[in-house]
């Protein structure tokens, strides 16, 4: 039995879902959304605050602040409410009111970008008002995830070893990369521990992080309009861009077998089966996943259907070929 004293003690639960009765592979999901923050970010946004504590940055009237599109700001919302934080959150419209209100719900204080910079989207608009906002106040400290070593450090000490601890026979980790945090963490470990093992970064279409050109993006978590200065793309075996209508049909099929995740997982799943297709035709690989988040804070987008039929098009309310579906809903006769 764990007990904890508060809640960014609880940074996740080591929890697998084996996906093989639904995908047809061995292919295992770890969830990393089952803790306060409800995503992997959880992990960052600790290790991040414990660093800047370490090193004597916060005192008594820091503020911290941070830009996000979302989990990030949800999971830095719970640590600086359970240690007393005042939290700035610097974030744009893509931010979806769910997670805007947990935000709020958690004390912080949210200031959104309404126009993206003209070269670099929101995320440069955001990081262009941070600081501004930190040379204004002095008590503003910006732990400024996308260069934090400590970002990737969490998961090269977290995330990676718990996964090669539980699946020591791995043949293929996939990741999604966002800030590239955990994807770099978890590459640089398996480099050092597990060489073995086949590392395939994830990214959603229209993000500029693998060196394409930048696009429309709808569902905030993956991808970013600025070149993450975390991500080095050698560390990987390959780079694969899934669209945001395969990442919608992805989440569909889980939740219609009762699992809810959110739209960065639904990418990554999507993913790792578009490579499995192709390099794993007598399935046989023992892969996993990394789930990043949960699907709450997407039931007015990705699970709405009339959101998804007027941005995305009917193709996103498709079955994936190949896929287990769950039984039809029994059919009551009134007596």
């Amino acid at each position: 039995m764990a007990v904890i004293s508060a809640p960014h003690e609880l940074s996740d639960a080591n929890t697998y879902l084996a996906l093989e009765s639904v995908v047809g592979r061995q292919l295992h999901m770890k969830c990393e959304g089952l803790n306060f923050g409800g995503s992997v970010k959880m992990r960052a946004a600790v290790a991040m605050v414990a660093a800047a504590e370490k090193a004597g940055l916060i005192g008594p009237d820091s503020v911290l602040i941070e830009s996000s599109s979302g989990n990030l700001g949800v999971a830095l919302s719970v640590v600086a409410a359970g240690k007393g934080l005042a939290f700035v959150c610097v974030t744009d419209r893509r931010c979806n009111a769910t997670t805007a209100a947990a935000m709020r719900a958690l004390g912080a204080e949210l200031i959104t970008v309404d126009e993206p910079h003209p070269v670099g989207g929101y995320l440069q608009a955001r990081l262009d008002l941070v600081r501004e906002l930190c040379a204004a106040d002095r008590r503003r400290l910006w732990l400024n995830q996308y260069t934090n070593e400590a970002n990737f450090r969490a998961h090269y000490e977290g995330t990676a070893p718990q996964i090669v601890s539980a699946f020591p026979d791995l043949d293929v980790l996939f990741v999604g990369v966002g800030t590239a945090g955990t994807a770099m963490g978890c590459a640089r470990y398996l480099r050092d521990h597990a060489p073995g093992v086949r590392v395939v970064a994830v990214d959603s279409v229209g993000s500029v992080t693998f060196g394409g050109p930048p696009g429309p993006r709808l569902i905030p978590g993956l991808g970013t309009s600025v070149a993450p200065p975390l991500f080095e793309s050698e560390l990987f075996d390959e780079l694969l861009q899934v669209s945001e209508v395969d990442a919608v049909r992805s989440c569909r099929l889980l939740s219609s077998h009762g699992m809810l995740l959110g739209g960065s997982t639904g990418t990554v799943v999507s993913g790792a089966l578009q490579w499995l297709e192709r390099n794993d035709p007598e399935r046989r690989l023992r892969t996993v996943c990394i789930s990043p988040d949960m699907g709450d804070r997407y039931l007015d987008t990705v699970y709405n259907d009339a959101w998804v039929l007027e941005h995305l098009g009917p193709a996103s309310l498709l079955p994936l070929p190949g896929a287990r579906r769950p039984r039809p809903p029994a059919v009551l006769s009134a007596v």
